[in-house]
Parts: structure tokens; C-alpha cells; sequence
């Protein structure tokens, strides 16, 4: 979960398998809801979480406060095409 939440933050939309995706909605989601909380606590808990304190600035300075008066939501999973040769579903999980 940890690098496709690092990928979804660093680009903003990512394509995976339905499964995943589903998996990573609450995770993602959560982070952000403790991202705009701005103190030292919330911070430190994000960088264990993430891993990398880049990523977690960008999620603090600038995803974060696209949402402040949002109370949840902030992703969106939409299914594409066939599936592939492993018969797995793709989606795309994007910020809204």
C-alpha cells in the first residue's frame, strides 16, 4: 500500500488493478484526513506511515488544502477496459 499511496500522491492518478485500487482508497483517504491536521504529531505519523518525508510535505502543502472544507471523498476508482491477460479488472484511482 505504501508505494502505490506514494505514486497516487506523486501523480495524482495511477492505473492499477480494481482490487488494489479498492484497497487503497481508505488507506489514501485517511492520510489526507490527518494531512490537514498541521502539527508535529500528524506529521511524524504520516512520514511512518509513508516513508518518505517529501512525499508527506507534498500531501501536507498541497493535496491537503484542496480538501479543507471537504469532509471525505477525495478519490474516485473508475473501471477501464478489458482485463488483461490475467483476467484481473484495471481501474484508475485519481484525486476528485
Amino acid at each position: 500500500m505504501r508505494s502505490l499511496a506514494e505514486s497516487l500522491i506523486r501523480d495524482g492518478k495511477i492505473q492499477t488493478t480494481a482490487e488494489k485500487a479498492k484497497e487503497l482508497r481508505p488507506f489514501v483517504e485517511k492520510l489526507i484526513t490527518r494531512a490537514k491536521i498541521k502539527t508535529l504529531a500528524s506529521r511524524r505519523l504520516l512520514v511512518s506511515r509513508l516513508g518518505s518525508a517529501t512525499i508527506v510535505a507534498r500531501l501536507i502543502t498541497e493535496i491537503a488544502p484542496k480538501y479543507a472544507d471537504r469532509r471525505g471523498g477525495y478519490t474516485r476508482i473508475a473501471k477501464i477496459g478489458e482485463p488483461r491477460h490475467d483476467a484481473s479488472a484495471q481501474a484508475i484511482i485519481e484525486f476528485v
